[in-house]
């Protein structure tokens, strides 16, 4: 995972001080000016979401205006996870 993870320029993993992902640890990277890839780390799993947020500050230290789980228990060896994760980040 930790390929993945620099490859798309995801940031380093901290605890989510939102309560949003229940304190667990997560990692972000940038879409837009408000629009965020975010990874939980939830025990050996990852989980993607996609979240809009007023500014990247708030990102780990507020609730998200939006957010929504892309992929529940992330697996980098199946094809579809990859296709989704590249189409958000706009890679074909």
């Amino acid at each position: 995972m930790e390929n993945v993870f620099k490859y798309f320029e995801f940031s380093d993993f901290f605890k989510d001080e939102s309560n949003t992902f229940s304190g667990n640890e997560i990692c972000f990277t940038i879409l837009n000016e408000t629009h965020f890839l975010i990874f939980e780390k939830d025990k050996l799993k990852y989980n993607l979401f996609v979240s809009k947020f007023l500014q990247k500050q708030d990102v780990g230290f507020k609730p998200p205006e939006i957010l929504e789980l892309v992929i529940s228990d992330y697996d980098k060896s199946i094809p579809e996870h990859r296709i989704l994760l590249r189409q958000y980040v706009g890679e074909t």
